[in-house]
């Protein structure tokens, strides 16, 4: 009698594990359903450089202390869908004689737009695709640290738009912030720092 009741309460215990597997199989089965493959995802966008980290010293010779030339710059993430890319840096360290005398409030250095968004790499002193507009010298193209009076934080800021933009090299930064405004599908930067080494 003891032996027939343990054969078949064994029975109903295994019954209600394959029960449980079951239910969990198929929860999991279900889940799996709502998972996009994981290279679906766009990867964040990014502006990187070789040549300094986040946060770290522009080399000098990026400056105009230096060669004056761009940094190496390389670009990852760009979104799908976006038609253009645009890259401004400026200094917002600038001393409060030099914003008077200007009449602004940050020195643009670079100002770059319709870039194709396939691009990858800006290489080390090299013209970026697409249009350079003028900084706050007046001049076309890259314009190198050069601050006065002590350390200055650079700021690379690349943007992906979703459009081209209706400039042409006489623009400024204002001219491609204002042109940009509800086209801009994803932004990141690059910070970097410089201070002279012969004051």
């Amino acid at each position: 009698m003891r032996t027939a009741f343990g054969i078949f309460a064994l029975v109903g215990i295994l019954a209600m594990v394959g029960m449980i597997v079951v239910v969990r199989y198929t929860r999991s089965t279900d889940q799996t359903s709502f998972i996009r493959p994981a290279n679906t995802f766009s990867p964040m966008l990014t502006l990187t450089s070789p040549v300094f980290a986040e946060g770290g010293t522009i080399p000098s010779r990026c400056t105009c202390e230096g060669k004056n030339i761009n940094p190496e710059l390389r670009i990852e993430g760009v979104p799908e869908g976006a038609v253009s890319l645009a890259l401004l840096m400026d200094d917002p360290d600038i001393p409060e004689s030099v914003k008077q005398s200007r009449d602004i409030d940050v020195f643009d250095h670079w100002v770059a737009f319709n870039m194709p968004p396939d691009t990858a790499v800006i290489a080390e002193g090299a013209t970026p695709p697409g249009v350079e507009g003028r900084n706050s010298a007046g001049e076309s193209g890259y314009k190198g640290p050069c601050p006065p009076d002590r350390e200055h934080r650079y700021f690379f800021k690349l943007y992906a738009l979703d459009r081209t933009l209706d400039l042409n090299a006489s623009a400024t930064k204002a001219d491609v912030e204002k042109a940009m405004e509800g086209h801009v599908v994803e932004e990141t930067q690059l910070m970097g720092v410089y201070e002279k080494v012969n004051p």
